[in-house]
């Protein structure tokens, strides 16, 4: 039996889009309208289920998440762009785990398992796409940065609740979302995990207490492993090396502290920079923009603060 609150969920995730006055504005829904986490998981399998179903190139969903939600693993026929309008998005699956704050968006190939868990109060919009669709974008799990014009073309494709014809005027946005995918810029907010029991257990150790002034020498010691094959070994079993994992893993931890308004510099110091500079200076290398642009400001909207940043 499916509870009067469940339908209203469904209806409520269908027409939330059309309530947004403009494109470039994210409006919070009442706090009366806010699911419990029984319900969205009902409607989190529903929508599942409806996505085998469906046919057409691409489906545009939008879904509203609570702080602390979780989605159990899962996996879809389809690829999956998952964008976070808000908040923060983390994704697990055996590989590792990535890492999606607002304005950027997660390639999730098809058939891949995963989980999400939700940090902050989070508007996700997901564009799910036949694997004959795709052209161009590697089939592997990473994130990338939004450009302006992709952004405003997936605002406006999840702002319809049915699939468009592929000649409308609809249809033509989900083409150009189709086409553009591969110009997108790759961001290294992936945290790859270890196959090799002891050198996994290192990883999530660091992960548990992050610093920036953990060393290739260190770890070499703790794995009996001379630096020369230990700088192998990690990077057979990670893909990259041991300087690019701690810097993703402080992004992972510092990103979050910064979304609920944690001054930089208790960040900055709590992760073992000498200096806030240090720890602007990689924050924006590896992001393309300061720390500062993840805290929140009550005065802008989120879209209209993104749209300062410049990706790509």
């Amino acid at each position: 039996m499916i509870s009067a609150r469940f339908r209203d969920l469904v209806h409520y995730l269908r027409e939330w889009a059309k309530l947004e006055s403009s494109p470039m504005r994210f409006l919070p829904p009442p706090e009366s309208l806010m699911p419990e986490n029984e319900d969205l998981q009902r409607f989190h399998e529903h929508r599942i289920a409806m996505l085998e179903s469906m046919t057409g190139p691409a489906i545009a969903l939008p879904t509203r998440y609570p702080d602390g939600y979780f989605v159990p693993r899962h996996s879809h026929s389809r690829a999956q762009l998952l964008c976070a309008s808000q908040g923060v998005v983390l994704v697990t699956t055996d590989a590792g785990r990535w890492m999606i704050p607002s304005d950027h968006a997660m390639w999730i190939p098809a058939g891949v398992e995963h989980s999400v868990a939700i940090l902050g109060d989070v508007f996700m919009r997901s564009i799910y796409i036949s694997v004959d669709a795709i052209s161009g974008v590697p089939n592997y799990l990473h994130v990338v940065g939004l450009t302006d014009l992709m952004r405003c073309l997936i605002i406006d494709a999840t702002s319809h609740d049915s699939i468009p014809a592929p000649e409308s005027r609809d249809g033509l946005v989900i083409e150009l979302i189709l086409r553009d995918l591969h110009t997108l810029p790759e961001y290294p907010l992936g945290l790859p995990f270890p196959s090799d029991p002891r050198l996994q257990k290192l990883c999530r150790d660091f992960v548990k207490k992050p610093s920036s002034r953990a060393t290739i020498d260190e770890w070499a010691d703790r794995m009996a492993m001379s630096r020369r094959s230990f700088t192998r070994h990690f990077q057979r079993e990670t893909g990259v090396s041991l300087s690019v994992w701690r810097q993703q893993a402080c992004l992972f931890a510092a990103v979050p502290r910064l979304s609920e308004g944690e001054p930089v510099t208790s960040v900055a110091l709590d992760l073992g920079y000498d200096s806030v500079s240090a720890f602007t200076t990689m924050f924006r290398r590896m992001l393309g923009v300061p720390p500062k642009f993840y805290q929140p400001r009550l005065d802008v909207a989120p879209f209209e603060r993104s749209d300062k940043a410049a990706f790509g």
